[in-house]
């Protein structure tokens, strides 16, 4: 009896065992995922890399601008800004939160985006964002939402 009592124990324990990541693992791996995004884009030069953390269906929502909705529209807006003199973004996340079953997440932090102002020099504006995330079939993150204001 004793040893089957023993098997059953280690039974049930090592079925257990299979790793699935805590939602500290995953909140992580996607603050980490948003700082990789916010180094590749304030290097602005490979338009590709930075378009390819936006899900295909992503909308973004610039401040005081129009939607930008999928991802063929995304690559226009993208190429477009870097390719304004002058235009520089950065981004600093500051938190991030996920769903229980890891699929769905948000980030959000600070900003700053630099570009020739109405007068023709250069100004920077400061702001808030708020990103939404979805891991993709292959369990990458993927941002699906993005909408970012102006202000302290």
């Amino acid at each position: 009896m004793k040893m089957r009592g023993a098997i059953l124990v280690f039974a049930l324990a090592s079925s257990g065992c299979a790793w699935i990541p805590s939602t500290r693992d995953t909140r992580d791996d996607l603050l980490r995922t948003d700082r990789d995004w916010a180094a590749v884009a304030s290097e602005g030069k490979d338009a590709e890399r930075i378009i390819s953390f936006w899900s295909d269906d992503a909308t973004i929502t610039p401040a005081g601008a129009p939607l930008v909705i999928g991802k063929a529209a995304i690559r226009s807006f993208v190429v477009q800004s870097l390719a304004t003199p002058g235009f520089h973004i950065g981004w600093i996340p500051e938190q991030a939160s996920v769903s229980a079953d890891g699929t769905l997440g948000y980030t959000a932090g600070k900003n700053a985006t630099t570009f020739p102002g109405a007068d023709g020099k250069l100004t920077t504006v400061t702001g808030r964002y708020v990103t939404v995330w979805r891991r993709d079939p292959y369990g990458a993150w993927k941002c699906v939402a993005d909408i970012w204001n102006s202000g302290p």
